[in-house]
């Protein structure tokens, strides 16, 4: 394999485009979102015999209350959270000095300092600190959960011997926020669409960018400057691959030069506009031509998606639909994608339905509004490439509604 660490400056768009993520804004009831989102999460709480909860996960919190600080950040230090009650006020802990942020929000009842406990932000003084919060968190008991019983997303080891000690119980508010998040309001289908309209302009502008000589990492840039400069945020992993590197697969965008009709294959993952995800999967061949080889794997690809969607309306059983699902040769199996489906938001969500060796068979069944991306993968065990594909979908009374327009390949 050649690689090369100079990056390409003749690397330019050569199409305008326009997005239509600014018409979309002026349609979207930011009120009714929020509203409808708090709500979902309210309603969870009271179905799970629970008063509260805080939340320290970006995601979660963006989704409860829209507000926005420093997301991935505060993905790995606890500096930032929020309290949800069923009844009472709802209180934004804030980063240092960031109150200011989040004033236009009008269902955040009160914004306070967060008092932060972790080692890399207090040193020495992150156990005096821990004490401070506990004493915070009694406070809150005694007013608005009552029955010493807390959910929480996200929290190290310290804090919950503290709060057991205190004889505050904490439960998982994983299952909580996935519950909530799963049916989708139309104003959130909205957002949705804006973000998957601004992932397909960089797909398109990566295939047309697409030739032998540049590396990976310069085609997958595409992707991620076209999110930031039409108002996305970020992108969850960095899944892009070209000729023997796509198979296994999982392997991130290096510095490898792409090759003279070599697959692409690469994942989106995307964070785009208001926080909403365009989870995607496409496959391109270098120069366009497929192959007999790289067409028998594509064909294959496609023929997963849509027998898997087939399967799926609102009413149909996560069981049923595993017992029934494509069933992937046993050559490939080996090399076989992490789950056939998953639910997609804010970031991938609830449901996550594996290969019925890895545990396919769930509780539940799908529902009308949820959104869900379909998986394939392709790749012989021991061969020479693969093939990724992805689709996301709305879930209708009687089908699936594709929500990813870009344009599958031509390999007839």
């Amino acid at each position: 394999m050649k690689f090369k660490r100079k990056i390409n400056p003749d690397l330019k768009p050569k199409t305008n485009f326009i997005t239509k993520k600014r018409l979309r804004e002026d349609e979207i009831n930011f009120d009714k979102l929020r509203s409808y989102r708090l709500d979902r999460v309210k309603k969870e709480l009271e179905k799970n015999n629970l008063e509260a909860c805080i939340l320290f996960d970006p995601v979660n919190i963006r989704y409860a209350l829209d507000t926005v600080n420093m997301s991935v950040y505060n993905m790995h230090n606890l500096t930032r959270y929020c309290f949800i009650p069923v009844s009472g006020p709802a209180i934004l802990y804030e980063y240092f000095n960031c109150e200011i942020l989040s004033k236009h929000l009008n269902l955040i009842d009160e914004i306070r300092p967060a008092i932060t406990w972790d080692y890399f932000s207090n040193g020495d003084q992150a156990s005096s600190q821990l004490k401070k919060w506990i004493n915070e968190v009694k406070e809150l008991s005694n007013s608005y959960f009552k029955s010493k019983k807390i959910a929480i997303d996200v929290i190290n080891g310290p804090a919950v011997t503290a709060l057991n000690q205190e004889n505050i119980k904490v439960v998982d508010a994983k299952l909580i926020l996935e519950q909530a998040r799963v049916i989708k309001s139309p104003e959130e289908l909205k957002c949705m669409k804006a973000a998957i309209d601004v992932a397909e302009i960089g797909v398109t502008k990566m295939r047309n960018e697409l030739k032998a000589g540049m590396t990976e990492d310069e085609l997958w840039s595409i992707l991620h400057k076209t999110n930031i400069e039409h108002g996305g945020e970020w992108i969850e992993c960095r899944i892009l691959s070209s000729g023997e590197r796509t198979n296994p697969w999982m392997q991130e965008s290096s510095n490898k030069v792409i090759q003279k009709g070599e697959i692409v294959s690469f994942d989106t993952d995307m964070v785009g506009p208001y926080g909403y995800c365009a989870d995607i999967s496409r496959a391109f061949v270098e120069g366009h031509k497929f192959n007999d080889d790289q067409k028998k794997l594509y064909q294959m690809a496609v023929e997963q998606i849509n027998h898997n969607y087939r399967l799926i309306k609102s009413g149909t059983s996560f069981k049923e639909f595993t017992e029934k699902s494509w069933k992937l040769p046993e050559e490939y199996y080996g090399n076989r994608y992490s789950c056939m489906l998953h639910g997609i938001g804010l970031c991938d969500e609830w449901p996550q339905i594996k290969y019925p060796t890895d545990g396919g068979q769930r509780e539940g069944h799908f529902e009308k509004n949820m959104t869900i991306t379909l998986e394939s993968y392709i790749g012989k065990v021991g061969g020479k490439e693969g093939i990724k594909l992805e689709q996301q979908y709305l879930v209708s009374e009687n089908n699936l509604e594709l929500m990813s327009h870009h344009p599958l390949e031509d390999i007839k």
